[in-house]
């Protein structure tokens, strides 16, 4: 019996003594994962400002001369706007004003018609794949039509604010607040009596230009 003891005794040393060796080993698990920061998804909701450049091309409407030619010349200017994101769909609202040298003249030199400055406020509606956005757009134009003969040294000065511009366009995020893209415009600015009511004069055309804007 007394040797069953001992047996009994030693064996459950031998057990104490194994179980504080595997509490003195390491640890098997691993190290604590820092958090991994995960910036926010891009959106297109806020307001922008920016400016723009590029060509326009297009047609006088002159009733009363057989052909004043066509017009066309450099555009330059500022936009600013707000967008507002609804899953992929964007709403905005843009007012631009652009300095403009669209000019045409009658193969003679009888007259010439000219556009230094006009203007849009138009609604945008986009479709946003992450930080690419086409676009379409239109709304209000307005402007002027400069027209002028020499020879019976006649010129006008008109203001159009009856006009409307529509066309499309393809932004892209370069980062969240870098904003780059190009855009086409077709802008009709109306007629105007400059001669009585059977002489009108009027422009439209088409503008394609750069633009860069800085989102808030």
């Amino acid at each position: 019996m007394k040797k069953y003891l001992l047996a009994s005794v030693a064996a459950l040393g031998i057990v104490a003594a194994g179980a504080a060796s595997a509490a003195d080993l390491p640890s098997r698990k691993g190290p604590i994962a820092a958090p991994v920061y995960m910036p926010p998804a891009f959106t297109w909701t806020g307001f922008y400002i920016g400016a723009n450049a590029g060509y326009g091309w297009g047609n006088v409407n002159a009733n009363g001369w057989a052909n004043v030619g066509d017009l066309d010349g450099f555009v330059g200017g500022g936009q600013i706007g707000y967008n507002y994101q609804i899953g992929q769909f964007v709403l905005g609202l843009e007012a631009d004003l652009q300095a403009a040298d669209l000019s045409s003249g009658d193969n003679l030199g009888l007259i010439g018609v000219k556009t230094d400055y006009f203007g849009t406020v138009r609604a945008r509606l986009g479709f946003a794949v992450d930080r690419f956005m086409p676009y379409i757009t239109g709304g209000w134009a307005y402007g002027n039509v400069k027209t002028s003969i020499p020879s019976v040294a006649f010129s006008s000065d008109r203001s159009h604010t009856g006009g409307y511009a529509v066309g499309a366009g393809l932004e892209y995020a370069f980062t969240n607040n870098i904003i780059a893209g190009v855009e086409y415009l077709y802008v009709d600015l109306g007629e105007k009596n400059i001669l009585g009511a059977n002489t009108k004069v009027g422009t439209d055309f088409s503008v394609v230009r750069a633009r860069l804007s800085y989102k808030f």
